[in-house]
């Protein structure tokens, strides 16, 4: 415990240090054992217990390290063309993102955090998405840098690439690592100190890699159809307590 002590930012207690490395892992377990779901999830339960005006950063690194350990163990199946399309319009989604992103207030990161959540568990990202690579990189970067996770709407192009299950992970992985390494890159330019976070990084980092090599022993040995339900359940209930939070601030 006192080891633990020693990676924690003022802002955070030691039992919410061990809800986050928790997440960190359980997070990164459902991406690569179900495809998708975990950086969501993982936003959500960091929304919930982190001051709003460090979230959308700190969790940009953690994603950022936990893809790429998620994308090297999946190395040799990544379908390489994927990124250079994607990759074009995620450079210009990041610079037109990065002169906004500062400037929103944290109670609206909440509700717009909340908002996503939801949507991105009970609708679909438009049919366009998967026809035009550039587009989609362009704009779910754009988003990222206010809400964070958006692994469900870069899904949807990773998935109209046809590939066998291996190779979605890997491309998806990659795809991420590629958009979370530019806004990371972004919110450091922008003056965000990322060295009062980074031993609290390493270790969610760290969480989430032992939660990459659990859930790869599970990739394609466990129906997922009871633990989708069960999760989306979760993700809603928390959106709803973000959505609430955020919305009592204001008022």
């Amino acid at each position: 415990m006192e080891l633990l002590a020693d990676f924690l930012p003022q802002e955070l207690s030691l039992p919410v240090m061990l809800a986050l490395l928790l997440a960190s892992f359980a997070g990164s377990f459902i991406t690569i054992a179900f495809g998708i779901g975990g950086g969501v999830m993982l936003l959500a339960v960091m929304a919930s217990l982190m001051p709003p005006m460090v979230l959308i950063p700190v969790h940009g690194v953690v994603q950022l390290g936990s893809n790429a350990g998620r994308a090297a163990l999946m190395i040799r199946h990544l379908h390489l063309p994927a990124l250079l399309w994607f990759g074009i319009g995620a450079l210009v989604g990041v610079a037109l993102g990065s002169a906004l992103a500062v400037n929103i207030p944290g109670a609206l990161v909440q509700i717009g955090i909340g908002a996503f959540v939801i949507w991105s568990v009970v609708s679909h990202p438009p049919a366009w998405m998967k026809r035009w690579p550039v587009v989609t990189g362009g704009l779910t970067t754009f988003l990222t840098m206010f809400f964070g996770s958006t692994g469900p709407l870069v899904a949807t192009y990773t998935r109209s690439l046809g590939l066998a299950r291996h190779g979605y992970v890997a491309t998806q992985a990659s795809l991420m690592v590629l958009q979370h390494a530019l806004k990371s890159l972004a919110f450091g330019v922008l003056g965000f100190a990322f060295a009062d976070w980074a031993l609290f990084c390493a270790a969610m980092i760290l969480a989430g890699f032992l939660g990459t090599l659990g859930g790869r022993l599970v990739l394609n040995r466990m129906s997922d159809a009871r633990f989708q339900w069960a999760l989306n359940a979760l993700l809603v209930l928390i959106a709803a307590r973000l959505i609430w939070s955020g919305a009592r601030a204001l008022l």
